[in-house]
This record gives structure tokens, C-alpha cells and sequence, in this order.
């Protein structure tokens, strides 16, 4: 989700098409936030870890 979330950054920011650059925003960090979770230990979707 995080490497999705770059792409599409990338990908907004050459193109110049903002939708992909806010799409790409929300996908980073919702994967930063359930990367840090499943670090930490917690359950997530049901997994022990989430990579």
C-alpha cells in the first residue's frame, strides 16, 4: 500500500493530475499508520503483523 502510495505521488506529481496526488497521499499514510500498527504488535485485519 505504501509502494502504491509513492507511485502514484510520482505519477500525480509529473502528470500534473491532482486526483492521483491525493489518492497517492491517503494510501501512504493509511499504510505508514497499519505498518506502524502491525510493528507495534497490535492485531491488524485479523493478522498478528501487517507487511
Amino acid at each position: 500500500m505504501i509502494i502504491i502510495g509513492v507511485i502514484l505521488l510520482v505519477i500525480g506529481f509529473v502528470t500534473g493530475i491532482s486526483i492521483l496526488w491525493t489518492i497517492g497521499i491517503v494510501l501512504a499514510v493509511i499504510g505508514l499508520i497499519l505498518w506502524i500498527l502491525g510493528g507495534m504488535g497490535h492485531a491488524v485485519a485479523g493478522r498478528r503483523h501487517y507487511w
